[in-house]
C-alpha cells in the first residue's frame, strides 16, 4: 500500500522566497537528506504503492516561470508562475509519500523553428516581431511573410521551394482545424541554455522525490521539430507535410504510460497553451478509449496560469473555458492545498 496517507511537513531546505530565482541544486546534500527523510517518515519505495499516482508537470522551466525570462507566464497577477511553483513544490513535499512518479515535460527548441523570428522575412528583409506577430493563412498567401531563404540550407537541405510550400500548408492546416494562428514567439527554451532548465526549486523538489521514493523522474521532451509547433506533449500541432508525408506523430508511448496510472495529476505552464493543449489531447484519447478514464485525471488549478501580456492579450477566459470543459467531461478540478487523500474518487 502507499506508505503514508497523511501529509508530510515541508523539509527545511525549501525556501519559498527563492522559487522565482535560478540557482544550483546541491544534489549530494539533497540526496542525503532525502534518504534520511524517507527513513524518519517511514516512506517506502514507490514500487510498493497500491494506488499509483503520477504528477505530470508541464514545462515548469525558467523560460516560462522566472521573471524577466523570455516567456514568463505572469497571469493576471503578474507573478502567476512564481506563485504556482511555490504551491507546486509544497504540494510535492507534503504528498511525497503518495506520489508514485513525477513526469516533467520539457519544451525544447533550437533557433531555426517555424515559430521563431529567423524563420520568416518580409519584402524588406525584416523578421516578424516576436510576441506581437500572428502569421495567418492570408499573410502567407499574399506574400506578406515568406520563409527566410537563408534557413533552407539547415532545415530543408537547400530546398527553399519545399520549405515555402510547407509554410503555406502549415498555416492552412491551422486555419482549417480552427487552431490559433501561427504565433511568432521570442527565442525560448533553447536546448543547452539556462531557459531550458527546470525552475531550480521545482528541480530540487523533483530530485528529492526521486531519491526519497526510489522513483526515476520521467522526463518527457517535446518541441524539437523545426517544422511544427508542439504545445501539447502528446502530439504536434501539424503532423503531415504539404506532400502528405508525416512530419510528426502522436506520442502514443507516453500516453500509454500515463493511462497506466490510477491517478494522473496535471500542473504547469501555461494554462491557456501547453497545459490546455495537452489536456485536450489527453481528453480526446480518453474519449476514444473509455470516457470513464476521465475520472482518473485531476487538474491542479492553483498551480497553473494563463498567458497574459498587459495591454496586448489576455488568454484567461479561454483557459478557464477549457478547464470548465475538461471538468464537464469528468476530470476533477482540485486545489494543491487540499490533501490528495481528501480528493474525490481515489481508492486507497
Amino acid at each position: 500500500m502507499n506508505t503514508t496517507t497523511t501529509q508530510l511537513p515541508i523539509p527545511q531546505h525549501f525556501d519559498q522566497q527563492k522559487v522565482g530565482e535560478v540557482w544550483r541544486v546541491l544534489y549530494q546534500d539533497r540526496a542525503a537528506e532525502a534518504k534520511q527523510w524517507a527513513k524518519s517518515h517511514q516512506i517506502a519505495p514507490a514500487a510498493t504503492d497500491k494506488t499509483r499516482i503520477c504528477l505530470m508537470i508541464i514545462d515548469a522551466q525558467n523560460t516560462f516561470c522566472i521573471p524577466k525570462f523570455e516567456l514568463f507566464v505572469g497571469g493576471q497577477s503578474g507573478i502567476g508562475a512564481v506563485n504556482d511553483n511555490q504551491r507546486l513544490c509544497e504540494f510535492i513535499y507534503r504528498n511525497l509519500g503518495v506520489i508514485t512518479a513525477i513526469a516533467p515535460t520539457m519544451d525544447t527548441h533550437t533557433a531555426m523553428q517555424i515559430f521563431h523570428p529567423i524563420f520568416w522575412v518580409n519584402d524588406a528583409g525584416e523578421h516578424p516581431a516576436p510576441a506581437a506577430t500572428l502569421i495567418t493563412l492570408a499573410d502567407v498567401e499574399k506574400g506578406i511573410w515568406k520563409v527566410n531563404p537563408a534557413v533552407a540550407h539547415s532545415i530543408a537541405g537547400g530546398n527553399y521551394l519545399a520549405l515555402q510550400n510547407h509554410a503555406l500548408h502549415y498555416v492552412r492546416k491551422l486555419s482549417d482545424e480552427g487552431k490559433y494562428p501561427l504565433t511568432i514567439w521570442p527565442y525560448h527554451s533553447i536546448l543547452g541554455g539556462i531557459g531550458h532548465a527546470l525552475v531550480s526549486a521545482v528541480e530540487e523538489a523533483v530530485f528529492f522525490h526521486n531519491i526519497a521514493r526510489h522513483s526515476q523522474t520521467m522526463f518527457e521532451i517535446k518541441g524539437g521539430n523545426p517544422l511544427t509547433e508542439n504545445y501539447s506533449v502528446l502530439r504536434p500541432e501539424v503532423t503531415d507535410g504539404y506532400d502528405g508525408r508525416p512530419i510528426g506523430q502522436k506520442n502514443a508511448r507516453f500516453l500509454r504510460k500515463l493511462l497506466e496510472f490510477d491517478v494522473v495529476i496535471i500542473a504547469g505552464q501555461a494554462k491557456s497553451h501547453c497545459v490546455a493543449w495537452t489536456i485536450d489531447d489527453l481528453l480526446g484519447e480518453i474519449m476514444a478509449q473509455d470516457p470513464k478514464l476521465c475520472q482518473k485525471v485531476y487538474l491542479l488549478e492553483d498551480c497553473t496560469s494563463p498567458v497574459v501580456v498587459p495591454g496586448v492579450v489576455d488568454f484567461t477566459a479561454q483557459a478557464d473555458a477549457a478547464f470548465a470543459r475538461f471538468a464537464q467531461a469528468g476530470m476533477h478540478l482540485v486545489k494543491s492545498t487540499v490533501p490528495i487523500t481528501d480528493w474525490p474518487g481515489i481508492v486507497w
